[in-house]
């Protein structure tokens, strides 16, 4: 029976950090490696947010061997005077919540912390923290346990501060002013990993470092001696030629940049962009500091200025399409303008007002924003297309054989199956469906080969596992538009037999099963085939991927034999483990059975190893850097030669297709 009574003593009251211990979630995100990174960026971001008042030049990162993180700057010191709450400043910055200079546009015009929860979740969140201020030439400290301050804040001498300062920060000492922190992730908390990782701090570095240019960005990694150094001069023009060094640009970056007043208060807004020979499209956006990775308000207002400014441009020039000798209408659709289009959209505000859709930041919410971007994108490209009418024209032109290619691919979708046949009226023969009509319940193998097909079909869960067989090698949809996909015959089955459309008609609500596998062989060909989905996957069924819907099965690599016992092993790690563990008698009786092809397995072993839930390995497929994706799947799928030979001479050591 419920528990009826409910009274005050069932309420609790979270005292200081207990909140953010108790809930680590919805102030990181996670506790997993991206939530114990995030600890460093807050941080980190805190000195940016001083570097973008113009108050600091240079920022230093130090990962010690002993798993803590530190970073100084040269900015203007956290303050250390008596609050009127009775404590020091610093103190109540990194013990209380919602405490903090951001709250108030004064001491920040933009910044992408988190409005006084930052630096204390935080400390609440690491077993250690100790932060060194230096103000007035007077050096001040405070340490802290799980958020606990050791001590008051107190003055120490520049003796003192430098034993706690490491060697790298060492010109800290000689600032004017500035702030050094140093903590350690709490274990308990972070259950999975505390190390940090360089790569990935790297990538998160210097992507903001090309936002805020003309500052010196620092990294370095005590254990492995590996050190870095970021300085941009030309801000958002660098990181688009990055992004686009390996696509054919169509025309010279196109830089927009502005201020428009919303609400009583001014927004900044700064736009780059260039169309490329590509297919896809690469947009990035931030809000101050914060790679916003699902866009938001900033992202729709470039959009429609973008729209409207090309739509127009087309009426004014009589540039549209003509039919029968007539003009008509462009017809254009959001993804016609998306093919090719590389852009970098940001906006600056007060830390104050700045709104996201969730503590992780990955959405900007501020409907005036959108109204903000538009005002300054759309005057400012359409006086670009008045005084440049070659690069007009030719972003025109990208544009209407983008919308060609649609209504191409629109009509050789309907001459290739009868109405709704895409959207799962008509399933393939070739797919052995499952019993289940629940998407949430059904499972869907992409299977290589005849052979495996059939052992996966009979050794399947029928009642919610679906197969579908590849005949071979799918195209590269890599530089391919919809009309050649939606006319090849494995991508045209795989299409129907997920319901969930492509291009225009891509509806991820009609998916039909909720857990896609590419089971391929564990060889060269079953790689690229599965590099061949992927590309496919990524590039035009992207919600499929963004849902967490793409997996890859994990067949075994062995089956060791020996007297009645056999054991399957998925890496030659495990294999040589597993031998090592038995005893010489043992081990020279051993029968060792290596899997070149599915096919090789009989139904029963297929089920068992590679599709039986209890027991199999699946990786799911996601994609925490959408840019770096981008850019490899143009790598290795587009037509350029030398940055493929590259990038496999540089990874040959590590690729391991076994695993």
């Amino acid at each position: 029976m419920p528990n009826n009574t409910y009274t005050a003593k069932d309420i609790t009251v979270l005292e200081g950090l207990e909140p953010v211990r108790k809930r680590p979630g919805m102030y990181i995100g996670s506790t997993d490696e991206k939530g114990l990174h995030h600890l460093l960026i807050e941080i980190f971001d805190n000195s940016l947010d001083e570097a973008i008042a113009g108050c600091a030049k240079n920022i230093f990162v130090q990962m010690h061997e002993n798993g803590m993180v530190s970073v100084s700057d040269d900015g203007r010191g956290i303050p250390t005077d008596i609050h009127s709450s009775g404590v020091s400043a610093l103190e109540l910055a990194m013990t209380k919540l919602h405490a903090g200079g951001k709250f108030s546009s004064q001491a920040y015009q933009a910044s992408g912390g988190l409005h006084g929860v930052g630096a204390s979740a935080v400390n609440a969140l690491s077993s250690f923290m100790q932060v060194v201020i230096k103000r007035d030439n007077k050096f001040f400290t405070q340490s802290y346990k799980i958020g606990k301050p050791d001590f008051p804040v107190k003055e120490i001498t520049r003796e003192q501060a430098a034993k706690i300062i490491p060697e790298y920060h060492k010109s800290f000492l000689d600032n004017t002013a500035g702030t050094f922190t140093i903590f350690k992730p709490d274990a308990v908390i972070f259950k999975k990993s505390t190390a940090f990782d360089f790569i990935y701090i790297k990538k998160l570095i210097r992507e903001r470092a090309y936002l805020v240019a003309g500052v010196f960005m620092h990294l370095f990694d005590e254990k492995t001696g590996k050190h870095t150094n970021f300085f941009f001069e030309s801000g958002l023009r660098s990181l688009l030629a990055h992004t686009n060094r390996l696509k054919k640009p169509l025309h010279e970056q196109i830089h927009m940049q502005g201020t428009a007043t919303e609400n009583a208060y001014p927004i900044g807004v700064e736009v780059v962009m260039q169309y490329t020979d590509a297919f896809s499209e690469t947009v990035e956006s931030y809000a101050n500091t914060i790679n916003t990775h699902d866009g938001g308000t900033h992202l729709t207002g470039f959009r429609t200025a973008l729209t409207k400014v090309i739509k127009d441009y087309i009426t004014k020039n009589n540039l549209a399409e003509t039919k029968a000798g007539k003009k008509t209408e462009s017809g254009l659709t959001p993804d016609d303008l998306k093919e090719g289009l590389s852009a970098i959209v940001w906006i600056k505000m007060t830390s104050s007002e700045i709104q996201f859709e969730s503590q992780t930041k990955t959405k900007l919410n501020n409907p005036e924003v959108q109204s903000a971007v538009y005002q300054v994108v759309k005057p400012a490209l359409e006086t670009y297309f008045e005084e440049h009418p070659a690069t007009a024209k030719t972003i025109i032109g990208k544009v209407l054989l983008a919308a060609r290619a649609r209504q191409a691919a629109r009509a050789a979708r309907d001459a290739i199956v009868r109405k709704g046949a895409l959207e799962g009226m008509t399933l393939p023969g070739k797919l052995a469906d499952c019993q289940s009509k629940d998407p949430s319940q059904s499972e869907l193998f992409i299977v290589e080969g005849d052979s495996a097909g059939g052992s996966a079909k009979q050794g399947r869960d029928r009642a919610h596992q679906a197969i579908l067989p590849l005949g071979g090698k799918i195209l590269n949809t890599e530089r391919a538009r919809l009309d050649k996909i939606v006319e090849f015959e494995e991508l045209k089955d795989l299409i129907i037999a997920l319901g969930i459309g492509i291009g225009e008609t891509i509806n991820p609500d009609k998916l039909r099963y909720h857990r896609i596998v590419i089971m391929t062989d564990a060889d060269v060909d079953g790689a690229h085939i599965s590099t061949l989905l992927l590309t496919f996957f990524f590039r035009h069924l992207r919600p499929a991927i963004d849902g967490g819907y793409i997996y890859m099965a994990m067949p075994p690599l062995y089956k060791i034999a020996h007297g009645k016992v056999e054991k399957y092993v998925y890496t030659d790690e495990d294999k040589e483990d597993y031998l090592t563990s038995l005893d010489s008698a043992t081990r020279a009786k051993v029968g060792i059975q290596r899997y070149k092809g599915l096919g090789e397995m009989n139904p029963e072993q297929l089920w068992e190893t590679t599709m039986n839930p209890a027991t199999r390995i699946l990786k799911q497929v996601i994609v925490e850097d959408a840019a770096r994706a981008d850019e490899v799947f143009s790598i290795l799928m587009g037509e350029e030669v030398a940055p493929r030979k590259k990038f496999i001479q540089t990874h040959s050591k590590l690729a391991n297709l076994d695993v």
